[in-house]
């Protein structure tokens, strides 16, 4: 029987999904495996006798050497866009087809105005209060108390005003933000068109936001554009978000940045080295930290599986026998 692996199921909800019923009646068993694999051995380990593998997102890298290993692997299948996550060259010399989905803004941008809300009102610290007996306080000690803020009046900056940027803006305005944008030529006739103002110079960018959310492809020209020159530039309340991809900001610019007082805040969904780099995040007390969320919501799965498991039975359905 021809075996399908989906990996880092960490909820445990895929094989409950509706898509799934699209594998019901073919000649197929679904194997959900639900923790984290750290080595490329474990993962070859638990990958063989695999014909057909579905990725949730990036989180986990199958390399030439894992694609190497299995030779019964015939089809990869990566939910969301291909990322850099597949060695695309090693599938092709052995022989293994690969597919991808397609993106949603919804989700990601949604968490991004959640994140955007809770930390400017400082949500998360009240709660820890509130279960520690304490009303209306923020912090243990009144010394390190301070005050949430409304957005309304205040400057929301969007760096890549692409479908999730271009969603974003779209809840800064309704809040009563200014938006301004900064980006490649695509991000300024998008920003133009939509009534935002474009301000083409970095420095003066990251200078005149309160609240700057990033919303870049990770690509060799992206990884650490965000420096800390940049973010020294901020002005010292306000916020950074990144709900994209931690490889855009240089490595430790937003642990020095919060340390030398510009920007003072932080919210991030996404880390380095996933899921254990948020270590060195979580105990900050001006960095609300959620563990990669963006696209981690019920109706995401289902568009997400409906499609990979549709690339699993038509390859199914075209290749009934394993070669």
């Amino acid at each position: 029987m021809n075996r399908i692996t989906v990996l880092d199921d960490y909820q445990g909800v895929v094989s409950r999904l509706d898509a799934a019923r699209l594998l019901d009646g073919i000649d197929a068993r679904l194997q959900v495996l639900h923790e984290p694999i750290d080595t490329e051995a474990a993962l070859i380990a638990a990958l063989r006798g695999t014909r057909c593998l579905v990725l949730i997102r990036e989180r986990t890298t199958i390399t030439a050497a894992v694609i190497a290993s299995l030779p019964e692997l015939e089809l990869i299948v990566q939910t969301g866009r291909l990322a850099g996550c597949i060695d695309l060259d090693a599938c092709a010399r052995h022989g293994v087809e690969v597919r991808d989905g397609s993106g949603n803004p919804i989700a990601p941008a949604e968490l991004t105005w959640a994140l955007i809300l809770a930390a400017s009102r400082r949500l998360v610290p009240y709660v820890r209060q509130l279960d520690a007996g304490r009303w209306q306080r923020s912090a243990e000690r009144r010394e390190d108390e301070a005050l949430g803020t409304v957005l309304h009046g205040r400057t929301l900056g969007i760096w890549g005003y692409g479908r999730i940027g271009a969603r974003v803006a779209s809840f800064g305005r309704a809040f009563g933000m200014r938006v301004i944008a900064h980006g490649r030529e695509g991000s300024r006739g998008a920003a133009e068109q939509a009534g935002d103002h474009f301000v083409a110079d970095r420095q003066r960018f990251f200078s005149q936001a309160d609240v700057l959310s990033l919303h870049l492809r990770m690509t060799p020209d992206t990884r650490h554009i965000v420096t800390a020159e940049h973010l020294a530039a901020m002005p010292p309340h306000a916020l950074l978000v990144n709900t994209s991809r931690a490889e855009l900001v240089a490595p430790g610019a937003v642990l020095n940045a919060l340390a030398a007082g510009r920007p003072g805040f932080a919210a991030l969904d996404v880390f380095e080295n996933e899921p254990t780099g948020v270590q060195a995040y979580l105990s900050h007390p001006r960095i609300l930290c959620t563990p990669h969320l963006g696209f981690v919501e019920h109706d995401t799965y289902e568009a997400y599986f409906e499609n990979a498991f549709a690339h699993v039975k038509t390859f199914l359905h075209e290749n009934p026998h394993a070669n």
